[in-house]
C-alpha cells in the first residue's frame, strides 16, 4: 500500500513527524516515528529516516508512505546529518557535546562502512571552522539516543577518559522497561563478559578471569500499571550494553529491545522501533579549567510519544 500527499499552504512549517501523525494519515506520533525508522517514508522521492522527523515542510513538498515496502521491517541506515543539523549541546575550544539521534552511530564501524556517524558529521562541522578532528571520549549504542562527548585535543581526551575510568563522570539514562522493578530504588550489580564473536554482553561468574564488574543505581520514576515503567539509571561502571543486559537479567527487558530479551515474545507486545533508552544527563569536570559541567538532553519525541500512549 502506498499513500501520497502534497503539503498545502496551511501546513507550511509543520514537522514531518507531525504531518504524518495527523488524522487521516497515520493518526499517531508513535506510528509516524515507527514508519520513519523502518524506511517507509519518502519526501520528494528521497527516503528519509528518524533524524528527519523534525524537518519543516514547505508548500508543494510531496510525502509518500510506502507501507508494504519489501524488507522495510528491518532498520534502515540513517543519512548523515547535513550542515547545521547536528544537535550540538555544548562546544568550546577543547570539548563538544552532541545530542545523538537514535539510529546514528557514535563512531564509524569497520563492518558498517556505509553507516553515517556523529564523529564524521562533527568532523565536517569542525573542519568548516578550521578546527581539529574530533576525538571520541565515550560511546552510546546506535539505537540509543542522547548525550555523547568528544574532545578536540588529545590531552583533553585523556583527562576526560580518565574521569570515566575512575567513575567520577555522571551518566544518567532514562529507560522504558516491561514490568515494574522492585524495590522502587536500588542497585544492580553483576559480572559481565563481552562475547567478541556474538558481539553481545553476557553474564558470567565472579571467578571468571574475563569478568568485569558492572554496577548501576536505578529509580522507578513512573509506572503504567504492572505493564511497564519509566526508570532512571545512573551508571557506576560503563560496560558496553550494560543497562540493556542488567535490566533483562531482572526480567525487565527494555521496550523495543531486540538483542537482550527475556520471556516469550508474546509477552513483549508494546510496539517500538528501538530500545527505549536515552542518555539524559552527563556531567564532567572541564578537562582544562576543572569547572564542573552538567548537560541534559530532553526526552526524544518517540519516547515521549510512547509514554503518552502508555499513560492513556
Amino acid at each position: 500500500m502506498t499513500d501520497r500527499w502534497t503539503v498545502e499552504e496551511a501546513e507550511a512549517g509543520l514537522r514531518l513527524d507531525k504531518f504524518l501523525a495527523a488524522a487521516g494519515r497515520l493518526a499517531s506520533r508513535g506510528r509516524a516515528t515507527d514508519a520513519l525508522a523502518r524506511g517507509k517514508v519518502f519526501v520528494d522521492d528521497v527516503e528519509v529516516g528518524p533524524a528527519d522527523g523534525a524537518r519543516r515542510l514547505e508548500p508543494g513538498t510531496r510525502v509518500r508512505l510506502w507501507m508494504d515496502r519489501p524488507g522495510s521491517s528491518r532498520r534502515v541506515a540513517q543519512r548523515p546529518p547535513k550542515a547545521g543539523e547536528l544537535p550540538i549541546v555544548y562546544e568550546d575550544d577543547v570539548l563538544v557535546v552532541v545530542n545523538k539521534p537514535a539510529g546514528l552511530l557514535t563512531v564509524p564501524l569497520p563492518r558498517r562502512d556505509e553507516a553515517p556517524s556523529v564523529e564524521e558529521a562533527l568532523a565536517d562541522h569542525l573542519r568548516s571552522k578550521g578546527r581539529r578532528r574530533p576525538l571520541v571520549v565515550h560511546r552510546i549504542d546506535r539505537d540509543t539516543s542522547g548525550l555523547v562527548m568528544f574532545a578536540t585535543r588529545a590531552d583533553a581526551q585523556a583527562r576526560l577518559k580518565d574521569q570515566f575510568r575512575r567513575h567520577t563522570a555522571q551518566r544518567i539514562y532514562l529507560a522504558l522497561v516491561y514490568g515494574v522493578p522492585r524495590p522502587a530504588r536500588g542497585t544492580w550489580r553483576d559480572h559481565l563478559v563481552w562475547d567478541q564473536e556474538a558481539l553481545v554482553q553476557k553474564e558470567t561468574h565472579p571467578s571468571d578471569p574475563r569478568a568485569s564488574s558492572a554496577s548501576c543505581d536505578y529509580d522507578v520514576l513512573e509506572t503504567f500499571g504492572e505493564r511497564a515503567a519509566l526508570i532512571q539509571v545512573s551508571l557506576v561502571t560503563g560496560r558496553r550494553n550494560q543497562i540493556r543486559l542488567q535490566a533483562r537479567l531482572r526480567g525487565h527487558t527494555l521496550i523495543g529491545e531486540q538483542r537482550y530479551v527475556f520471556g516469550p515474545q508474546s509477552l513483549r507486545t508494546i510496539e517500538f522501533p528501538r530500545q527505549a533508552l536515552h542518555a539524559w544527563r552527563l556531567g564532567v569536570d572541564h578537562p582544562v579549567t576543572g569547572r564542573p559541567l552538567r548537560f541534559e538532553a530532553p526526552l526524544p519525541p518517540d519516547m515521549a510519544e510512547l509514554i503518552a500512549e502508555l499513560s492513556s
